[in-house]
């Protein structure tokens, strides 16, 4: 996992940057190519990379430095000194790899803003389900590139029918100082990310169907896989369900047959369940079938505060 994110969020960008930098093409055309591609592929990595490890601002930074580099190579090709073509085997191949950034970044960065787009569902609106704070979304959005959760529409899976409610939840971070979700790398101990122990609030007026509040908060990567949800609430707001799990253990408040107000206590973000780390799972979806696992039922999106929420957008939570 460190590995995979020091290379994707770390190393490719840098890599891209410094042959930006300082094997630029040395024509007009692979110069403007060079640019595109390097462009294309970091915006690409912006969209559909998880920005909390390491922290979500990096991503700006090394938007700020391509657009540097960029506009120092525009300034030498109009004086005059890049021939229009590349000259030679080098600069054809680097107008080739070029080409291929373009094509690959333009693919992904594409697939990431059509993630954007409303799925075609019944939409749910429902208000900020956080007290005071700062989060960022982890998983979120209408494509598999932004969404993990979409895999569980997969109706030829047996073993996602039990989940396939979640198809398009929303997964959130909390951020603390200087935008970072964590005190270090991964710690292990939930304690030291910044949702854990975050307040969770109704997000919808209605009557609470399940509450599980008993369940142990893991240490990190620790999870549980059989009782996925871990402590959660499973609100009845109108035709929908929301679900919002991983709770903390011993914080939730309400039980099953309770009536909520929009902006109730509800408990606090934990890491329960089948969670890699602390955050909050949120999600809705039709009531399951009598006797069929509580979060089996027919997926709904959400529109959180009005905003059809994706991957690396942030949200801020109610006040005191």
């Amino acid at each position: 996992m460190t590995a995979l994110v020091l290379g994707i969020q770390v190393a490719l960008p840098l890599a891209l940057l410094a042959w930006l930098t300082l094997l630029p093409a040395g024509s007009v055309v692979g110069g403007a190519l060079q640019a595109a591609g390097t462009g294309a592929m970091l915006f690409a990595l912006a969209r559909i990379a998880q920005w909390a490890v390491p922290v979500w601002w990096l991503l700006w930074v090394y938007g700020a430095l391509w657009l540097g580099v960029v506009l120092y190579w525009v300034l030498v090709a109009r004086s005059g000194t890049w021939p229009l073509l590349p000259e030679g085997a080098w600069g054809w191949t680097g107008l080739a790899l070029a080409a291929l950034l373009c094509a690959l970044g333009g693919w992904y960065g594409a697939r990431a803003l059509a993630g954007r787009t409303l799925p075609p569902v019944e939409v749910v609106d429902i208000a900020t389900p956080f007290g005071p704070g700062r989060y960022l979304v982890g998983n979120g959005g209408s494509d598999a590139v932004v969404n993990a959760h979409m895999k569980t529409l997969d109706a030829s899976v047996e073993r996602f029918r039990p989940w396939r409610g979640q198809s398009y939840a929303v997964d959130f971070f909390g951020l603390g100082r200087f935008g970072l979700r964590a005190d270090g790398w991964r710690p292990a101990d939930p304690a030291g990310y910044a949702i854990f122990g975050a307040e969770l609030r109704a997000p919808c007026a209605g009557k609470v169907i399940a509450a599980e509040g008993d369940m142990p908060d893991y240490d990190v990567p620790e999870q549980d896989p059989v009782n996925r949800l871990g402590n959660h609430v499973i609100l009845r707001c109108g035709a929908a369900e929301i679900v919002l799990a991983h709770m903390r253990q011993g914080s939730v408040s309400v039980a099953a047959g309770d009536s909520v107000a929009v902006g109730d206590r509800l408990g606090e973000a934990g890491n329960s369940g089948a969670s890699t780390e602390p955050h909050l799972h949120i999600h809705a979806q039709r009531p399951a079938e009598q006797g069929a696992p509580p979060i089996s039922g027919a997926p709904l999106a959400l529109r959180i505060e009005g905003r059809f929420l994706v991957r690396g957008d942030r949200l801020t939570g109610q006040p005191e």
